[in-house]
């Protein structure tokens, strides 16, 4: 399978964005965001699952853009509150939601919830299609617990108020780098890569 020199990343928040196309920095592709196609309305996100969702956009855009495409579905599980706000992560407060506003719901859900039982984590899917079908997926999922208050300001999203334990720092306290190597994103994006260049390796038999 050869891969081609062009890939659509379908997400219109800035920050995945961002993490997503500096997985490619080292890679010979040209790399489009959705602001080349405003023609194309949003699909309905509709799936059960993190891995559902990544693979219906990555479809729906493909198919619409005549591109491969690259689609993320990533977000917040707390085990107190059930897994959410999970595959709802980016709507949690309402359709049109800002991080602050979905922050503020998550603290509020969790008012009186000892520290010891905000186990949580983020988890991301990744799908590349190419139209016709589905090409590959990765997966990846860091666990935290969920602070009362922000801390760091490098991340977005849930970021600030995700705790690492063992670096005892929030995700948005980690520089750029440090999060891509421990992130549920960057673990996807490494698994993602390798598959990418599995695929595009001339078999020798």
């Amino acid at each position: 399978m050869v891969v081609p020199d062009t890939i659509l990343i379908a997400t219109t928040n800035a920050g995945k964005f961002r993490e997503l196309s500096g997985a490619f920095a080292e890679v010979p592709v040209k790399i489009r965001g959705l602001a080349a196609f405003p023609q194309i309305p949003k699909p309905e996100e509709d799936g059960a699952t993190f891995e559902e969702n990544a693979a219906l956009k990555a479809f729906y855009y493909s198919k619409h853009s005549h591109l491969w495409t690259l689609a993320d579905d990533s977000g917040l599980e707390v085990d107190a509150l059930g897994g959410s706000p999970g595959v709802h992560s980016a709507r949690y407060a309402g359709d049109d939601a800002t991080d602050a506003q979905n922050n503020a719901k998550l603290i509020r859900m969790l008012e009186g919830v000892a520290r010891e039982r905000r186990n949580a984590r983020f988890r991301c899917a990744l799908a590349v299609a190419d139209g016709n079908q589905l090409v590959l997926q990765t997966s990846g999922s860091v666990d935290g617990v969920i602070l009362d208050a922000p801390r760091g300001s490098n991340g977005f999203g849930y970021d600030p108020y995700f705790f690492l334990p063992e670096l005892a720092l929030t995700m948005a306290e980690l520089p750029p780098a440090r999060k891509n190597e421990m992130s549920h994103r960057g673990q996807a994006l490494r698994r993602l890569k390798a598959e990418l260049e599995r695929l595009s390796t001339p078999s020798t038999s």
